[in-house]
């Protein structure tokens, strides 16, 4: 079997692909803000590619619990000058953490390879179309809710069918 992500592919089966997380967020759980600038963000996915990580996921909208939704231009200037930089080492897979299809769209075009989006296609049918116009991968994430709702009683009846 095999993942194809437009020019990157993956074959199975195999070991575990290991994903590195760049946040380009003021305010990510994971790492506090520290890769807000487009050169420190480089740097970090660049550190992640060289410590084994096989895709760089750029992100640029938090979605921690309780965190409040940014706008399609504000995650776009947090998130394309990081993706231009990197696609200039073409041997670097590059994923964009979205849920909106427009930023997905100018991310791929500045040259990304996957989306992953963490509302699982449930805010936008037209991520879709972006995704197979592009032939790029998907990883289709899961949450209850919504960021600001997800850790209200967050509880499941039968988990494998609701998900």
């Amino acid at each position: 079997m095999r993942w194809i992500a437009r020019e990157h592919q993956f074959n199975f089966p195999r070991p575990t692909i290991v994903m590195g997380i760049v946040n380009t967020t003021p305010d990510s759980f994971i790492d506090g803000g520290r890769f807000l600038n487009p050169d420190a963000a480089g740097a970090h996915a660049l550190r992640l590619a060289s410590e084994g990580a096989e895709i760089l996921d750029i992100g640029g909208e938090s979605t921690r619990p309780g965190s409040a939704e940014v706008s399609e231009q504000e995650e776009l200037e947090r998130v394309i000058p990081v993706i231009e930089r990197l696609a200039k080492r073409p041997e670097l897979v590059l994923s964009i953490d979205t849920q909106k299809p427009s930023v997905a769209r100018e991310a791929l075009a500045a040259g990304a390879s996957i989306v992953n989006d963490i509302a699982a296609n449930r805010s936008d049918a037209e991520m879709w179309q972006v995704v197979a116009e592009a032939g790029a991968g998907y990883v289709c994430m899961h949450m209850q809710g919504t960021p600001q709702t997800m850790q209200a009683n967050p509880e499941y009846e039968d988990v494998t069918s609701e998900v």
